[in-house]
């Protein structure tokens, strides 16, 4: 009778120490349902940074993530804007300290010199195994800006290019065509002058209207050097801006302010205290060359605003496109959770609403189909003839500086420029030292 009592026990606990030894293996390998949640019901958090260009901007953001993470329970994302002149200091010293977020904004400009520093988590094998995802899927400036030497580190977001805002009521009032939509038909330079000039109102020494504004800055006045058969790089490498091409182009657009007086300088706008969408609501001045984000808020000013091709010193129109990418710290302790983020802030999902709103354009080529299209086009803030400019979009040139790895030559080339435009120094002198200061960035 004992003999069967402990033949029993002993069965007993062997049964206890089997189901013991099942369940802890089940805590420690946690298990996994299909669409990677634990199945302890656990959340990765990961952090996520960008810029505050505007307000708006941010809202629609922060709308995306909440999106994504209705999409993806299992992943908790926390969004911190950052003042856009602050960024990208503060995600240097957040890297270079090792505290860097998860997944970030990284401006294009920004993109290649990050790359050197070997700070960026590598996705080509990511992308390129992806069934969702494929390099192919981008329109041609945003695949050459993601490839650094047949790699990619980053994603791009969407894309963004300059172009030509003017005030219906004011081109109304003085009895004149608005300006072509179609890059096709785009003005030439001495159409473009002549308008600008006829847009000009003054009233003894004071200007009450200025004909157009914005066409001063590197990133607005390059798409007329590309148009005029110009560029920024030559083959070798080197910066290529000492040319007839950039001199013929930085003298018309010099003569705008100084012989027409057509054009106002920026301190102008300082001291009105007005940025260019404002000076453009209020009359002020009747066409500003701008980048195509601002469209998000001007179509929130109550004013008929048209938009139109750049004109063209040469035989075309040009323009080019650029945008932020995002990229992912290559410490992140969760590349996986990185990876599902980037694939969705480049998403047609995740731009859409964007584009609906006016702040970005596509850079899916399914996005300019006529289907594609016709999910993000809205005729309450796109203006009449908006659809004629979505080829000028698609075909951009990538924005030459970002092809670059030396933020220090954009640098030396916008200081030159911009003391040929508002100080005394002659444009031969600014040239060669454009030509002097990026040879030496370089070289580091």
């Amino acid at each position: 009778m004992m003999l069967k009592r402990n033949i029993w026990l002993v069965g007993v606990v062997f049964l206890l120490l089997i189901l013991f030894v099942g369940c802890s293996n089940d805590d420690e390998t946690g298990g996994s349902d299909n669409d990677g949640e634990s199945s302890s019901g656990d959340v990765v958090e990961i952090e996520f940074m960008g810029w505050e260009a505007s307000p708006l901007e941010t809202e629609s953001v922060k709308n995306g993530l909440e999106q994504f993470m209705n999409e993806n329970p299992n992943i908790k994302v926390t969004y911190t804007p950052v003042p856009n002149e602050q960024y990208h200091s503060k995600l240097l010293t957040m890297l270079a300290g090792s505290s860097a977020p998860d997944v970030f904004f990284l401006g294009a400009e920004e993109y290649r010199d990050f790359q050197s520093r070997d700070v960026l988590m590598e996705i080509t094998d990511l992308l390129s195994e992806d069934p969702e995802l494929s390099l192919d899927d981008f329109i041609d400036s945003s695949k050459q800006i993601m490839e650094v030497d047949g790699g990619v580190f980053g994603v791009s977001s969407t894309t963004v290019s300059p172009v030509l805002y003017y005030n219906k009521d004011l081109f109304d009032d003085a009895g004149l065509e608005y300006p072509p939509s179609n890059p096709e038909n785009a003005w030439s330079w001495e159409e473009f002058r002549d308008v600008a000039s006829q847009l000009t109102i003054k009233n003894g020494d004071d200007t009450e209207q200025f004909g157009v504004y914005g066409l001063e800055t590197l990133y607005m006045n390059i798409p007329l050097i590309l148009g005029n058969g110009g560029d920024v790089w030559a083959d070798d490498g080197s910066v290529a801006l000492n040319s007839d091409v950039t001199r013929d182009v930085w003298q018309k657009v010099k003569q705008l302010r100084y012989e027409d007086g057509a054009s106002p300088a920026a301190q102008t706008l300082e001291n009105i205290g007005m940025n260019a969408s404002q000076m453009l609501q209020t009359g002020k001045v009747a066409m500003i060359v701008e980048g195509s984000w601002a469209l998000q808020e001007l179509a929130t000013m109550g004013f008929p605003v048209g938009v139109a091709s750049l004109p063209k010193i040469g035989d075309e129109a040009v323009t080019h496109g650029q945008a932020h990418v995002h990229a992912a710290w290559n410490n992140t302790e969760h590349p996986e959770e990185a990876w599902e983020l980037i694939k969705f802030l480049s998403s047609a999902q995740y731009q859409t609403e964007l584009i609906h709103e006016g702040l970005w354009m596509p850079n899916r080529v399914d996005m300019y189909t006529e289907e594609g299209v016709a999910a993000w086009h809205n005729e309450a803030v796109h203006p009449e003839g908006f659809l004629e400019l979505a080829p000028f979009f698609k075909n951009a040139q990538p924005y030459p500086i970002v092809l670059g790895t030396k933020i220090a030559v954009r640098d030396a080339i916008t200081e030159e420029m911009e003391q040929y435009f508002n100080d005394d120094k002659s444009l031969e002198e600014a040239l060669e030292n454009i030509d002097k200061r990026s040879a030496e960035a370089l070289s580091k």
